[in-house]
């Protein structure tokens, strides 16, 4: 059969091949899209997060997104933790510019993004099945199979958005499920249930019950996604015994506020299974590929995570593809800094799952017990810190965590760390007396970096690929922060000697600025590396008295 030669074959038409793939083709790449099967097709995880809606407008997606008629979600509404009654939290509460995400019909909702990849000169073809590859360092082969035929394209690099299928994952044996949820999940839809009262009708339901939690996704005034997250084992048993439906059913039966919406409901498709719920792929770049979206991680759903970490991976992994092809001397750093951006996202949402499964302490039962963190090596500090630190706001954090039983020595970290926070927050307040910045008390200080501060080079996103950029990184923000040049000049003359009016006057000296332009800069940069905990020694000229 004829080789076709293209510059990337994204394997796989889900959010993030397809997001990959639009934003590859914008960079100029010759790209192929490889679908498996034909569009519209149904697909499990409906519920976004605002997070995601700014992806989709960089997509060019977003307008056709909110004209779509999708069920508009404000928050979530749990029976979990140390409360019996439903609570709600409300995205609004920390989200100003994207006050609420949406509940979406996956089939549509995918049809637009796979559109939007084929609008943007990405070449797709539905309906072709990757029946194997063979990676090398400078590219891949891969056998396709279309309408009985076998044909063969050989591409510069491989962007594996295959979904749990996890095409190469599997032939490398990469794949490690994770041990600490160890669930499955069984899921259906239904046509004419109940839906919350307002203004929580558009959220996502959860209600724990000894065996698990269920999901209530509003898809329509008719439609809606019901699925139940129980312990593999227990799942695969009770399946085998009593059969597909009546174990769902007898689910059901456990969570009665979920079962309530339902009464009036018919069953109108499933119940489904998916397994292996939870998985890391050990390695995510090669020589002549990288793993994004599911094929290369995916974590149990309790946050609807799952089409912000695939659409996050498409933007981070295309920059990653362009600078490989366009810079092979910088891919090894750039493979690091797309795998640190991406399980830094993976790891952010499996450390706040784990948590709030451990906070769940007023369901007595195997799968909650089972769920309780364990980790001798890993501190409550740390652990608090992995899992909000150095994040954007997601809009729930503090709400869910709030809402659970947490260990005691959890707690005691969170406020320990807030804590700290708030002080630095207050000392640095109490250098402007009056607002007054010309005799502020600041000017006296003798900064210097923290223990845990250091500039590192290393790669950045920006503009769609990786370039090379002094980042500080810390305790308090350990996926660094990039330094424009006159803070990295700012962060180099910090000595532990040298007071603030000092510093402030050694870069007014070197900068082709004004006096006006620098100052400001300068202290907001150091004010924001003193809050995160960067630097030290401000409040040390705090006024007496």
């Amino acid at each position: 059969m004829p080789q076709q030669d293209v510059d990337v074959a994204v394997v796989g038409g889900g959010p993030a091949g397809s997001a990959a793939a639009t934003l590859l083709a914008r960079r100029g790449w010759r790209v192929v899209l490889l679908e498996r099967e034909r569009f519209p097709r149904e697909h499990v995880g409906e519920s976004l997060l605002p997070a995601s809606l700014p992806i989709l407008k960089d997509l060019g997606v977003l307008d056709a997104v909110e004209q779509a008629g999708f069920v508009k979600k404000a928050g979530a509404t749990m029976v979990w933790g140390s409360d019996s009654e439903p609570w709600s939290w409300y995205f609004r509460e920390t989200n100003r510019a994207y006050p609420h995400a949406y509940q979406v019909h996956r089939p549509q909702f995918d049809q637009l993004l796979l559109d939007n990849a084929a609008a943007n000169g990405v070449d797709v073809r539905q309906e072709h099945r990757v029946i194997d590859l063979d990676l090398e360092a400078q590219g891949a082969h891969l056998s396709v199979e279309s309408a009985g035929a076998i044909s063969t394209i050989d591409a510069r690099f491989v962007v594996d958005a295959s979904g749990q299928t996890g095409l190469i994952a599997r032939k490398l044996d990469l794949r490690r499920n994770d041990d600490f949820f160890r669930n499955l999940a069984v899921y259906a839809y239904f046509d004419g249930a109940s839906h919350l009262a307002p203004p929580d009708e558009g959220n996502i339901f959860i209600e724990s019950y000894p065996d698990g939690w269920f999901w209530k996704i509003p898809l329509s005034a008719q439609r809606t996604s019901v699925g139940a997250v129980v312990d593999s084992a227990l799942g695969q048993e009770g399946i085998a015994s009593l059969g597909l439906e009546p174990f769902f059913r007898a689910q059901l039966d456990q969570a009665p506020r979920t079962a309530a919406l339902l009464a009036d409901a018919r069953l109108s498709d499933g119940p489904h299974v998916v397994r292996d719920w939870s998985y890391v792929a050990q390695r995510l770049v090669g020589d002549s590929h990288i793993l994004v979206g599911d094929a290369a991680c995916f974590v149990d759903p309790l946050f609807s995570s799952g089409v912000h970490l695939a659409l996050s991976s498409a933007v981070f992994g295309s920059a990653f593809v362009t600078t490989a092809l366009r810079r092979p001397e910088m891919a090894a750093d750039a493979a690091a800094v797309y795998s640190e951006l991406y399980l830094q996202q993976y790891r952010h949402f499996r450390e706040l799952a784990r948590l709030f499964y451990a906070s769940n302490r007023t369901v007595e039962s195997y799968f909650w017990e089972a769920r309780k963190i364990v980790d001798a090596d890993s501190t409550p500090r740390a652990a608090f810190i992995r899992a909000v630190a150095g994040q954007p706001p997601q809009g729930y954090e503090r709400a869910v965590l709030r809402r659970g039983d947490a260990p005691a020595a959890f707690a005691q970290a969170v406020h320990l760390v807030e804590g700290e926070r708030e002080g630095r927050r207050d000392a640095w307040d109490a250098l402007f007396p009056g607002g007054d910045l010309s005799s502020a008390p600041l000017y006296r200080a003798v900064p210097r970096l923290a223990a845990s501060a250091e500039v590192r080079r290393k790669p950045i996103l920006e503009n769609g690929e990786f370039v090379w950029a002094d980042v500080l990184t810390s305790d308090g923000r350990p996926e660094g922060t990039p330094l424009s040049a006159l803070v990295a000049r700012l962060v180099a003359a910090i000595d532990g000697r040298r007071t603030v009016r000092d510093l402030l006057a050694a870069l007014v000296d070197k900068s082709d600025s004004q006096i006006d332009e620098v100052v400001p800069a300068a202290l907001t940069a150091l004010q924001i590396l003193y809050l995160e905990g960067a630097v030290e020694g401000i409040e040390n000229a705090a006024p007496s008295g």
